[in-house]
């Protein structure tokens, strides 16, 4: 298929303004939409996610109390995407249960940024430490061998999933090491979790049915370490996601 002509510039990128009387040139819109384009293509963002945005993002309409909720958490990161990057902190961590629209709302905030202008990269937590992982294997390729480095790197990190892999002190270390860089150097980190903390107002005791009559939650701080957690809260804003229905179900039926 033929690419389309910018209509305004008719595909030079250059458009002709007049001022106070005189001629000159500047860039067309095309092309930093072009270049928003581009960086998108190689952000890494799954197909899944590829059109996610605040524009389609389901909001319950038959709970109205979740309806608030998720609205309050939806303006907080529109307002994120305004706003960055002069904030107090850089970062966004999204923490809740599974299918409350963590993800979504991560992507549609990356890809509002990308379209801003800044470069991210999305990397699923458990397949960035399996592809860093994979590049101590002298067959690796170059890709794995880059995985670490592009999660220091990159302009806008988004991680989603943080802390579904395996806790091992390897594991440990290397996301210690990731989010202390990337606070020391001040670089966006969007994360997304399942896990619980107590600081965002997570009960970690729970009644359970069984003899002893309470079941401990695995938390954050469990499963990628105290170190990499209290980083996370000092560049993160927090954004807690209410308890509403599975956000993939709501949005098949909206």
């Amino acid at each position: 298929m033929a690419d389309t002509v910018c209509a305004k510039c008719g595909g030079s990128g250059w458009i002709i303004v007049e001022q106070d009387g005189i001629s000159g040139a500047e860039r067309c819109d095309c092309v930093a939409a072009e270049r928003a384009g581009r960086i998108e293509d190689n952000a890494g963002i799954p197909p899944l996610y590829r059109s996610a945005s605040f524009d389609n993002f389901a909001l319950p309409q038959d709970n109205p109390i979740a309806n608030r909720g998720l609205a309050a958490v939806l303006n907080t990161v529109r307002a994120y995407t305004r706003e960055y990057p002069v904030l107090p902190k850089p970062g966004l961590l999204f923490i809740g249960d599974p299918g409350t629209g963590k993800t979504h709302l991560a992507v549609a905030a990356l890809r509002k940024l990308i379209a801003r202008g800044f470069e991210g990269l999305f990397y699923d937590y458990q397949n960035l430490f399996d592809r860093i992982r994979a590049s101590y294997d002298a067959t690796s390729g170059a890709a794995d061998k880059e995985a670490y480095r592009s999660a220091l790197d990159a302009e806008i990190l988004l991680l989603d999933d943080l802390g579904a892999h395996r806790v091992t002190d390897w594991v440990e270390d290397t996301i210690t090491s990731i989010v202390t860089y990337r606070c020391n150097h001040r670089r966006a980190l969007i994360a997304t979790t399942n896990l619980p903390d107590p600081d965002a107002g997570d009960a970690l005791v729970e009644r359970s049915a069984d003899v002893q009559g309470v079941r401990y939650r695995t938390s954050l701080a469990d499963r990628i370490g105290s170190r990499a957690r209290s980083r996370l809260f000092e560049m993160c804003k927090v954004v807690h996601m209410p308890l509403v229905e599975d956000y993939r179900l709501r949005k098949t039926v909206r």
